[in-house]
């Protein structure tokens, strides 16, 4: 069996591990893709079920979990694609692969959301950058920099559902240039006078990183190739962890599934599933994660 290593454990603790096993069904010898391995939580426990390291791929577009896999899994022989999960699922299709079991966790790993120099937080200062791929051009700071009024607001209102993204985008042009989160945060911050509980810059950070890795534009893309890559019978497991995306793989999954005579998938789970107390308890990132899980037609 293969024993999981990872130090980043702590940081990082896989969301609804129990109920990934559950939809999954790992038998020994399944082939296993996961698309986002992050630093191997999820993909450790199923390989343990599998005992085929082999038969299993590991994706992640970040170097950092990239390099943690190979820890992680030193020794036994999964092959780790550093890729965009768009990227690498492509990549596969055009390979010929199918696997029994493939799992995208959509969520934005704690190590990367906890280190100030990635630019993902605004609790403490650090750079605006929130690329999740540091090959990649485009950052943080150049989209508030260059973007235009109208962009900010657009990319503020669609991916971040900022009700008062027109004024926050002004604000922004007015203060220009930005280079740190803190600046950033403290302009939002001042739109919302008087707030209590969350954050206000919580919407506009979220906006912003969905924009500049392109998060939406890439799970829409690559939803096709996962019903491409998926052996018939094989089992399908989708976690979100904010209502745009659920929408996009709640769409996709009802698209393609359903009680018509041509459908490819069968669902198996009628609602996202959800955390229970207990794990949010332990894991507070588990509070938003909903799972759907669906099954191919034989």
């Amino acid at each position: 069996m293969h024993q999981n290593k990872n130090q980043n454990n702590q940081l990082h603790v896989p969301v609804l591990l129990d109920e990934v096993i559950t939809y999954l069904a790992p038998e020994p010898e399944d082939s296993y893709l996961d698309l986002t391995a992050g630093y191997g939580g999820h993909a450790s426990a199923i390989i343990s079920h599998t005992h085929a390291p082999d038969r299993a791929v590991l994706v992640d577009r970040d170097e950092n979990a990239v390099q943690e896999l190979r820890t992680v899994f030193q020794g036994s022989s999964p092959r780790i694609m550093n890729d965009d999960f768009y990227t690498a699922s492509q990549q596969l299709v055009d390979d010929g692969l199918q696997f029994d079991m493939i799992l995208a966790d959509l969520g934005v790993s704690s190590p990367h959301l906890n280190q100030a120099n990635r630019g993902f937080m605004f609790s403490e200062s650090g750079p605006l950058d929130m690329r999740m791929d540091r090959r990649q051009l485009l950052t943080a700071e150049i989209m508030v920099n260059t973007y235009s009024e109208s962009e900010l607001t657009d990319i503020l209102k669609h991916y971040g559902e900022e009700p008062k993204a027109k004024q926050i985008a002004h604000a922004i042009a007015e203060a220009r240039p930005l280079s740190t989160t803190s600046e950033l945060a403290e302009i939002v911050a001042r739109q919302w006078p008087g707030y209590s509980k969350t954050h206000p810059a919580t919407r506009t950070f979220q906006a912003l990183r969905i924009a500049v890795n392109d998060e939406l534009g890439l799970l829409e893309r690559t939803l096709p190739n996962m019903l491409r890559l998926l052996n018939p019978g094989g089992h399908l497991a989708i976690i979100s962890f904010h209502s745009l995306e659920d929408r996009l793989v709640k769409r996709y999954l009802a698209d393609i599934a359903g009680d018509r005579y041509d459908a490819e998938l069968r669902l198996l789970t009628k609602r996202p599933v959800v955390a229970g107390p207990n794990e949010i308890v332990t894991n507070p990132r588990a509070r938003s994660a909903k799972l759907r899980a669906a099954v191919k037609n034989k």
